[in-house]
């Protein structure tokens, strides 16, 4: 490039994978059952960790207005509170309590993520938009809408990230969260390809967070509400894309300002597939251990130890964990764990309770239950080492498994014998066991959260689909309200 191009202030034409994202989200038709039939699946999974998250103050102290008082009548329902938000705030509220548990689906490849946390911005802009249409006599937003925006923001999100690592470059996945979020509540809004485009780029000029409160020395309960922000920002950046604020039509490819030469070390975004319904097919649902994924299958290795281990916790020798290459690089934890969210990205501790006590719920990650010394014990006593198998089969696309094995050694040379587990029961080639446990983990989670009546109702309702997709999503969201 000559001297006179590089300083040319003529806009180039905008970058394709903004284009990409464009083009998809208005033009692309949702033919599969599959998809949609797992995205209800996902829609109740959410509310319930959103419903599970209401028992947990350091979570609720985070909802409702951001300055005290600021609530808007008629605004969007945020579950399980008497809050009425605008829509920014609302995205904020609701992706938090989404995500607080590290309990929602999850999507593992060169990066991984959360691809329900997109649900903070839809159902937030959704809520919003249904309420303003039957306040002027319009179509409201039915639960089907919202079923088709999410299968979008998964492909968004999960695509991106079967090729791309933004934690090689120490960029947390909630970027992905904002990308996938922008693009779709822009359309939401009513916002075509250029409108999409331009927020999109906005979202890339973000940048994005670092992933050091994530691990070790750092690990703390930002976690919980990183993909909160993200959606707060995407319907940010949807609402002034409305307004017309000006995009950046080279904000990825841009020499040594953009995206790709600031923070991702110069590479251009690599791409396994074409956006479809894919990454909702194949999602993986927590369902009965709210660990970080990469450990589910060792948690399920675990409990099914625990009868032979829990009475000669004494006379463990050591545990050996075999696993992927991803859970060492971001869950093999030793020294001392100082909250919550350090324990819950622990390899060691997520194996460790269960042995010792049969079980891993939310409540074992707390002080009360990590001061048990039997727990450090174990864990002191571990040995974390890939199995270069269990990689292989994380990345290949035809199986996308998370597999860990788990053997226990004791001091007189006998051992309890290896169990390994290649896909946890939140797998899609374990839906058939895993769909009924998803449902009662949801009746389960409103009835600790909503008068008996109501969830009745939500159970009558979500359980005759027709009615269901074809509800108005603010009438859904009213039978969360307090």
């Amino acid at each position: 490039m000559s001297l006179q191009d590089h300083r040319s202030a003529k806009r180039p034409e905008p970058d394709q994978s903004m284009v990409d994202i464009a083009n998809y989200v208005t033009d692309y038709y949702i033919g599969s059952s599959e998809a949609y039939t797992t995205a209800r699946y996902m829609l109740l999974d959410s509310l319930a960790c959103a419903m599970l998250a209401m028992r947990h103050p350091e979570c609720v102290k985070h909802l409702g207005p951001l300055v005290p008082g600021a609530n808007l009548p008629g605004g969007v329902r945020v579950p399980g509170t008497c809050h009425e938000l605008d829509p920014v705030q609302a995205a904020y509220n609701i992706g938090v309590q989404v995500r607080w548990l590290d309990f929602n689906d999850t999507w593992l490849a060169a990066e991984w993520g959360h691809p329900s946390d997109n649900l903070g911005a839809i159902l937030a802009v959704g809520d919003y938009l249904s309420r303003k249409a039957e306040r002027e006599h319009g179509k409201p937003v039915t639960v089907r809408d919202i079923l088709t925006w999410a299968i979008k923001a998964h492909e968004i999100q999960g695509c991106y990230a079967l090729k791309n690592s933004f934690n090689r470059v120490g960029l947390d996945h909630v970027l992905l969260v904002r990308l996938a979020s922008t693009a779709v509540a822009t359309h939401m809004l009513g916002g075509g390809k250029e409108e999409i485009i331009n927020a999109v780029s906005h979202s890339w000029a973000d940048g994005g967070s670092l992933r050091a409160y994530r691990h070790a020395p750092n690990a703390g309960p930002r976690k919980g509400w990183a993909a909160g922000d993200a959606c707060r920002r995407a319907v940010t950046h949807a609402l002034n894309a409305m307004k017309g604020c000006v995009g950046y039509p080279s904000v990825v490819s841009a020499k040594t300002w953009g995206f790709s030469d600031v923070l991702f070390k110069g590479k251009p975004f690599e791409f396994e597939r074409t956006f479809g319904s894919y990454v909702m097919e194949n999602v993986l649902f927590k369902i009965s251990h709210p660990a970080e994924f990469h450990a589910q299958t060792a948690v399920e290795c675990a409990m099914q130890l625990h009868a032979k281990v829990a009475g000669r916790l004494d006379q463990v020798d050591r545990v050996v964990i075999e696993t992927q290459e991803a859970a060492m690089r971001i869950i093999d934890k030793t020294g001392p764990l100082s909250n919550p969210a350090d324990r819950d990205h622990c390899l060691q501790y997520m194996v460790a309770v269960p042995l010792v006590f049969g079980r891993l719920g939310h409540e074992d990650y707390g002080d009360a239950v990590a001061v048990d010394p039997r727990i450090d014990a174990l864990r002191g006593k571990m040995e974390v080492k890939e199995d270069p198998r269990f990689t292989r089969d994380y990345m290949d696309p035809e199986k996308r498994y998370i597999g860990n094995a788990v053997e226990v050694f004791f001091k007189d040379g006998s051992s309890t014998g290896k169990v390994s587990v290649d896909a946890p029961i939140g797998h899609r080639e374990r839906r058939g066991e895993g769909v009924p446990v998803l449902l009662r983990k949801f009746e389960a989670a409103i009835a600790g959260q909503l008068p008996a009546k109501r969830v009745q109702q939500v159970l009558a309702l979500t359980g005759d689909t027709s009615r269901f997709e074809a509800t108005p999503i603010h009438r859904f969201m009213d039978l969360f309200a307090l």
